[in-house]
């Protein structure tokens, strides 16, 4: 596999790359889950705002607007690799905070006429029903919101502040450092389901499980906390 594009930015912090998987012939775009303070101050920036993706399209203000900042540079990196590589299909994949711009990008990837398969771990409510339910019916590739145990951040923010997530979910019910089999993992429904994460207690909760995907999910990421001004 080979590195398109490593995206930073300045405001937000969001943080990515744009990849070539020469095996599978697959056009790659990643994003990074909260792993600095200005991560943390978007993941805590609540009010909904109104997006360009959908008319009445209402989003999660600070996961949107690490889109918006990220985008310019997302969109122009797919459109070079597309022309060297016109046949590869595109996955967009993200953990936690990396899977709420993950999200938007996928409807704005497929809104100008790309297929996209989008794959998030661990990734919050993201908007109110009418942008989550455009993104779950846009029929331009797969949806797969996979969730683990009593993972909270996925039971953020909370419904009763109007936040929906996509649909469908995979609950991955193993324990930590087990990897799950098919067995492990079961498909529900619905932008607001009482099932699978949402349907555990909501005051258990294992920070663990929201590093346990399939493997320890941020292996490769250090162990130093980014404090940037």
């Amino acid at each position: 596999m080979s590195a398109d594009l490593r995206l930073s930015s300045l405001q937000t912090d969001v943080t990515g790359y744009v990849a070539i998987d020469n095996t599978r012939s697959l056009t790659v775009l990643a994003f990074r889950g909260s792993r600095s303070v200005r991560n943390f101050v978007t993941d805590a920036n609540f009010p909904a705002t109104k997006t360009d993706i959908c008319d009445s399209c209402t989003a999660h203000a600070g996961f949107w607007n690490s889109w918006v900042e990220a985008r310019p540079g997302v969109m122009a990196a797919l459109k070079t690799a597309a022309a060297s590589h016109p046949n590869n299909r595109v996955v967009i994949v993200g953990h936690s905070l990396g899977g709420a711009i993950a999200d938007f990008a996928a409807a704005s990837i497929r809104k100008s006429g790309v297929v996209a398969d989008l794959y998030t771990y661990g990734a919050p409510r993201i908007a109110g029903s009418a942008l989550s339910d455009f993104i779950t019916n846009q029929n331009m590739g797969g949806n797969f919101r996979v969730t683990h145990k009593d993972d909270p951040v996925p039971r953020l923010p909370p419904v009763l502040l109007g936040f929906v997530h996509i649909s469908p979910e995979y609950y991955i019910s193993s324990p930590n450092d087990v990897v799950p089999t098919p067995n492990d993992i079961t498909k529900y429904t619905g932008s607001i389901n009482l099932l699978g994460n949402s349907g555990n207690n909501p005051l258990t909760t294992d920070l663990s499980a929201h590093g346990w995907y399939f493997n320890d999910i941020g292996a490769c990421g250090g162990g130093e906390f980014e404090f940037k001004n």
